[in-house]
């Protein structure tokens, strides 16, 4: 018995001393997805094709990516799609925080059906309108809500309730304005909803503010308003935020990564190490500053706190939005 001890001991040190890892590494060996909850030309569209190429630029992934589509449901299709294929490490949702808004609406997957692996990035909302609209301001804006919620057409990619639909529904509620009756108009992307406002189909359009880049150098649109906590840089230093103009509403836009759930640790710490060298590269934070994106990186617990924090601030907006589902 001493023996068998003795020899049991002597088998962990000489593990010990040569390294052994507890567990394996792991690395994905067949081409990886990058699913994204809207359609070509969308937000998360462009990112997931800008981590796909630095991906292949810097051998971060030691195999092919593809970036599949799949709009719908606020994500509720691109989420649903990875739930069904659990411990699979070979495919990834790249998206804003729709998994928190389905939590609360209860649509779907949530955020805690699926593992988050970090929050890469995040964005403001730019409110536009066309350049020939009578709508100079975001204050212009509101005053008009305030006599009639219907006054303007919003278009809303690409579904109720997410940060988009947010930027203006939150500063509606903050002006006395019953958010819930406003109009508007889902479309699956954010290209779909500026081509909709270049076209008159609708008036108004919140959109992630990179997406705004070209229509603004064309001289198609005005934003009245950005709902940042402060101004931003560059072309749009010139763009006053909704609280410069008495509306205390500041929201972000997400970019976050996510994976079926039941990764192993192995697979969760392979995919935090890429996206971590991922935004530490040249091109990642050159393309942050073109679309006016912030680097935000968050992982592991605190990712966490912040999911949850971002449940409880959006559950009362959503559900004066009645957007909620009843029990």
């Amino acid at each position: 018995m001493i023996r068998f001890y003795e020899l049991a001991v002597g088998a962990c040190l000489l593990l010990a001393h040569h390294g052994v890892p507890a567990q394996p590494s792991w690395k994905p060996e067949r081409p990886v997805e990058i699913v994204v909850t809207c359609q070509p030309g969308c937000g998360p569209d462009i990112a997931a094709r800008t981590l796909q190429k630095i991906w292949q630029d810097h051998r971060i992934v030691p195999v092919p990516s593809v970036v599949v589509n799949k709009a719908g449901g606020g994500g509720a299709v691109a989420y649903g799609y990875i739930h069904q294929r659990p411990g699979d490490g070979h495919v990834l949702v790249l998206s804003g925080a729709g998994a928190v808004v389905n939590s609360i609406m209860g649509r779907g997957v949530g955020y805690k059906d699926i593992t988050p692996i970090a929050m890469t990035a995040a964005e403001y909302v730019g409110i536009a309108v066309r350049a020939d609209s009578g709508l100079s301001s975001g204050r212009e804006l509101m005053d008009a809500l305030k006599k009639d919620p219907q006054a303007v057409v919003f278009g809303i990619a690409n579904s109720l309730g997410n940060a988009n639909h947010q930027a203006v529904a939150l500063a509606m509620k903050v002006e006395g304005v019953p958010p819930g009756k406003a109009r508007n108009v889902v479309f699956q992307s954010g290209g779909h909803s500026i081509a909709a406002l270049l076209g008159g189909h609708v008036q108004v359009v919140p959109a992630s503010v990179g997406l705004w880049a070209n229509p603004l150098k064309a001289g198609q649109v005005r934003l009245i308003a950005v709902s940042a906590p402060r101004r931003l840089g560059g072309e749009l230093a010139q763009i006053p935020t909704w609280r410069e103009q008495g509306v205390d509403a500041v929201i972000s836009v997400w970019r976050m990564v996510t994976a079926p759930p039941g990764l192993t640790p192995a697979q969760l710490a392979f995919w935090r190490e890429a996206l971590r060298k991922t935004t530490a590269t040249p091109e990642w934070k050159r393309d942050l500053e073109v679309s006016y994106q912030s680097d935000e990186f968050l992982a592991g617990a605190e990712l966490d706190r912040a999911l949850d924090a971002l449940y409880a601030q959006l559950k009362p907006l959503l559900t004066e939005l009645d957007l909620v589902k009843k029990p």
